[in-house]
């Protein structure tokens, strides 16, 4: 168990957002949380997971044609 475990504020300084945006996605049960007591800590490998799985990679365009006028 290498897991470190981290509060909602740790991951809302680590995704650059206020905490309200990790109780959400606990809230929404859309990340991995553990409970213990009336804390939260968040896995960090739940964390990486989550990133992953909404890392959205770019599209790769091919350059248009320029036309010339008739």
């Amino acid at each position: 168990m290498k897991d470190r475990y981290l509060s909602v504020d740790q991951v809302a300084e680590l995704l650059g957002t206020t905490p309200r945006f990790p109780r959400r996605l606990v809230a929404e049960r859309r990340i991995t949380f553990v409970k213990l007591g009336r804390h939260v800590r968040i896995p960090e490998s739940a964390l990486a997971a989550f990133i992953e799985a909404n890392t959205v990679q770019p599209v790769q365009r091919r350059r248009a044609r320029l036309r010339r006028a008739a």
